[in-house]
């Protein structure tokens, strides 16, 4: 089995991202980090005669590193009660890609995979955190991949991550789970 991360902070060590290590640490894993990429927003053609146009952007090369994989850890902070912009910037593509031509079994090729979300926010993010995971949930059952399951961590500055016992606790059980 291998595994992917796609982070979607834009700080880098943050909270969420040193979190996630915790989870991966000493595994094999691909880091995707989406700040790294330049990804156009979608322009909605799913309706349009013509299609989608092709876009001269990284979104397919990011979406190459992703697909070869079995698990997909999905790495966010928490920003305004949702995933960032970044990370949903790249999932609204998604909606291009399953009518690309040039991926004709997405939806088949997603459907194979098992997905974990990673969250730290503040602003009691074990609660508000709880509909962008549910977001994670349906975006998931669309494409048919597997919900293995979601930590949410407490923070806001840089560091406070440390003192969420129980989010590290669950990093750790997941590691232990995906080793």
């Amino acid at each position: 089995m291998t595994i992917v991360v796609i982070y979607g902070g834009s700080r880098p060590n943050g909270n969420t991202e040193s979190l996630t290590k915790v989870a991966i640490q000493d595994l094999d894993v691909e880091e995707v980090y989406l700040k790294d990429y330049f990804i156009e927003p979608i322009i909605d053609k799913r309706h349009a005669e013509e299609g989608f146009p092709e876009i001269n952007d990284d979104y397919n090369s990011v979406i190459n590193r992703i697909l070869p994989h079995d698990i997909l850890i999905f790495s966010t902070p928490i920003y305004w009660y949702s995933m960032t912009g970044t990370m949903k910037n790249f999932i609204d593509r998604w909606s291009q890609t399953l009518r690309d031509p040039n991926y004709p079994d997405f939806k088949a090729v997603m459907s194979s995979k098992k997905a974990y979300v990673i969250a730290v926010g503040g602003d009691q993010p074990y609660i508000k955190g709880l509909p962008m995971i549910q977001q994670f949930q349906h975006i998931f059952d669309f494409v048919g991949t597997t919900f293995e399951g979601y930590i949410i961590g407490e923070g806001n500055r840089p560091g406070d991550i440390a003192q969420d016992l129980k989010a590290l606790s669950t990093a750790e059980q997941l590691r232990r789970k995906l080793q």
